[in-house]
């Protein structure tokens, strides 16, 4: 018997050809082998990396591919072992830690096949430090779809010409911090964090689990054959509210988990509505603050000169306004950053005075649309989908 017969379920083979593999049970294979290694957060943060390493073995079924991010706010987190505990299940996986622009596009677009780029300290190419890294930025942003390229200037002696380099593939970065908004909104967010002391896992070594997971990834990549048919062009039952752009990044996983079938269909729903909310509670843009709190400046008022806001302002505790890279927000600033927004002053009556301000009917329709709170039926699916763990099983 071979390492190969023990690591996998009996019964492979049928008449020299492979026998149809239970899609959820191999799932399950899966989860536990990355729960010996990482400390996962919460059970929906390791549905989520299950889903997204299968769904990289069906790349050409989907018409976007989700990013997969994990993210730390301090060295020391388990970022890394994610990405070498996926670079073990992935199909032809590439490291990229201090690559060059042309070395990625290359790759990218390599007629051996498409990769699964496991992008290192991402933070060094979309952080305050990171120089020279548009080019990178521009693939990342535009591979996410099945049609997306990468536009490049070759130089061929005097002549100047331009190539497109495909670019779409699956990507999974991992850094300290945020992302730009561009790849968050495209992106299946895990947020990692230090072990606690009662928190233990296996330490990894590659020779160890090398026969292990060599087995995982070739039943992964037999499993994507026998399916790819079944998943190619659906659109899987989204959980409600979750619509747009986070649609288009949880529809290859949960067309993934329909196919295993079993408890995977509700499993990935719960992680969906879990991770969508959790993303939701990002810090928002210093302009969504502004209109926040502006939104509790005006309080009952119709309208206030812009000397009573900028005083309401700068007296809100925990908020910047008293001290914009060291000056407090000014009447000039507030103009431009309302500007973007579409949001005017205009000389407003108060009593016999008549300041410049803004009007309350000025800033309603940027409230309704940048400050919108989530509906009666988000907050109840997203109770459900964290709290009650029979929704998992039986309302899909």
């Amino acid at each position: 018997m071979t390492t190969r017969d023990i690591l996998s379920p009996p019964g492979r083979r049928n008449n020299g050809k492979p026998a149809p593999i239970d899609g959820a049970e191999l799932l399950e294979r899966v989860e536990q082998f990355a729960q010996r290694f990482i400390a996962f957060p919460s059970s929906e943060t390791a549905v989520a990396l299950v889903l997204w390493v299968t769904h990289a073995h069906i790349m050409d079924a989907w018409d976007s591919t989700p990013r997969l991010a994990v993210l730390s706010p301090e060295p020391g987190s388990g970022k890394s072992r994610v990405l070498e505990v996926a670079e073990r299940l992935v199909p032809r996986p590439v490291q990229a830690v201090n690559v060059t622009p042309a070395y990625l596009f290359r790759k990218v677009g390599d007629e051996a096949g498409r990769p699964t780029i496991l992008f290192d300290e991402i933070d060094t190419v979309f952080g305050p430090k990171a120089k020279d890294n548009e080019e990178i930025r521009g693939m990342l942003n535009a591979g996410h779809r099945r049609d997306g390229v990468a536009g490049r200037c070759v130089v061929k002696g005097k002549i100047i010409e331009t190539e497109e380099i495909p670019a779409y593939c699956a990507v999974a970065v991992a850094g300290l911090g945020r992302l730009p908004d561009t790849i968050l909104s495209r992106s299946v967010v895990i947020r990692m964090r230090r072990r606690s002391p009662d928190e233990v896992i296996e330490p990894f070594r590659r020779r160890v689990v090398e026969d292990e997971t060599q087995a995982l990834r070739d039943d992964l990549a037999l499993w994507a054959e026998q399916v790819e048919s079944r998943v190619h062009g659906v659109w899987p039952n989204m959980p409600p509210d979750i619509a747009d752009r986070d649609a288009d990044v949880w529809e290859p996983l949960l067309a993934i988990a329909d196919a295993a079938g079993g408890s995977w269909p509700g499993r990935s729903r719960v992680a969906a509505v879990a991770l969508v909310a959790d993303s939701k509670r990002e810090a928002p843009s210093l302009g969504v603050k502004l209109l926040s709190d502006l939104r509790s400046v005006f309080g009952e008022h119709d309208r206030l000169s812009t000397q009573s806001i900028l005083n309401g302002l700068h007296e809100i505790d925990e908020s910047p306004w008293s001290d914009l890279r060291g000056k407090p927000l000014d009447a000039r600033r507030l103009s431009l950053m309302l500007k973007d927004y579409g949001i005017k002053s205009t000389t407003v009556r108060i009593g016999d005075q008549t300041p410049k301000g803004y009007l309350r009917t000025g800033l309603y329709d940027a409230w309704q649309r940048y400050l919108s709170e989530p509906t009666d039926n988000s907050a109840t699916s997203a109770t459900a989908a964290t709290e009650d763990r029979a929704f998992k099983a039986d309302d899909w």
